[in-house]
């Protein structure tokens, strides 16, 4: 299925700093799910727990999606896992990108979260950004998915069924473990790779996130205890009252996700990328050990470009999008 949307010309925010702090809003409910999956027995697929709390959702989703630019495009590709909702944004660039960029939220995360950043990329080319299959959002899970293989399988598939051949991946927290497991499993159509502070890739997770995440878990736990989680995985920034939190927070409440816990990316599976790679860690990300997996990246990944941001938190590609824009230009454009 697929439906089009004429293109519209990108609207501007009125204030740069409040769009930052709604897509900060959803960094430390990313990471929490994305960290305490393995800790809870899963049903064998992915679902509302509720009609009503799906009906709550679509709302929250749809005021968070208006944020964005009108997309130009929107699909829903079939796989063997279940249907994947995708979104073109037509670029402004007089002379795009040869490939288009796709952009990998976090587990718990969807399309919205990506606002600010989305608008300082369109400027280079065409975006397309995927709402991950088992996870709140438009996509439909409809087949259980056992391991990382299954997790590169389903991208993959749905990509093979749009007209670009490869795509510029970036990917958030453990966004960037679905960006780099799939150029490890599926590398055909990863023309490069970009993974801002990603989890499992190059570094184990410190066991304070852990412990941390417990209280914030459940979903009838209080929200001020997951807020506060959040605001610890991005800086100690705020979220509250915004679009973008409302439908993570929303997300987390009524969908049960069902997916494997994400396994490490080996350093002999970062040797064999070949495609270009930027990576770009928090100094201070609550994480992992940023100095640990510099080394880690420096060793395994002698091609790739390296950045460490001083005092940056796990947020750091969204809060420093415009150093992510620059590096990334350079890596595709060099």
């Amino acid at each position: 299925m697929s439906t089009a949307r004429p293109p519209s010309r990108v609207a501007r925010r009125p204030r740069q700093a409040r769009v930052r702090r709604r897509i900060l809003a959803g960094v430390g409910i990313v990471a929490l799910v994305g960290v305490v999956l393995a800790l809870q027995p899963s049903p064998p697929v992915g679902h509302w727990r509720s009609a009503a709390g799906q009906d709550d959702f679509g709302r929250d989703y749809d005021r968070a999606m208006a944020e964005l630019p009108t997309p130009t495009e929107t699909h829903d590709l079939r796989t063997d896992f279940g249907i994947v909702r995708m979104y073109r944004f037509a670029g402004t660039a007089e002379q795009p990108t040869t490939s288009p960029f796709l952009l990998l939220p976090g587990r718990g995360a969807s399309t919205p979260m990506w606002a600010g950043f989305l608008e300082r990329l369109l400027p280079l080319g065409d975006v397309y950004a995927v709402d991950l299959l088992g996870e709140p959002g438009r996509s439909i899970q409809e087949r259980p998915v056992t391991n990382a293989a299954d997790q590169a399988a389903w991208l993959d598939q749905a990509l093979a069924q749009l007209p670009p051949d490869q795509f510029h991946v970036l990917g958030l927290s453990i966004g960037g473990w679905t960006a780099a497991n799939l150029a490890v499993h599926r590398p055909e159509p990863v023309a490069s790779l970009t993974l801002l502070d990603p989890v499992f890739t190059v570094a184990d997770l410190r066991p304070e996130v852990i412990v941390r995440s417990l209280p914030a878990v459940l979903p009838w736990m209080p929200k001020a205890w997951r807020d506060d989680f959040n605001a610890w995985t991005a800086g100690g920034e705020s979220s509250e009252g915004e679009l973008v939190a409302a439908m993570l927070e929303s997300g987390q409440k009524n969908y049960r996700t069902s997916l494997p816990a994400p396994t490490r990316i080996t350093e002999d599976q970062l040797g064999r990328l070949d495609m270009p790679v930027l990576l770009i860690l928090g100094g201070a990300s609550v994480m992992h050990d940023a100095a640990k997996a510099e080394e880690v990246a420096r060793r395994a990944m002698p091609h790739a470009v390296v950045k460490v941001h001083p005092g940056g938190s796990h947020a750091v590609g969204l809060q420093e999008s415009d150093l992510v824009v620059t590096e990334l230009t350079r890596l595709i454009r060099p």
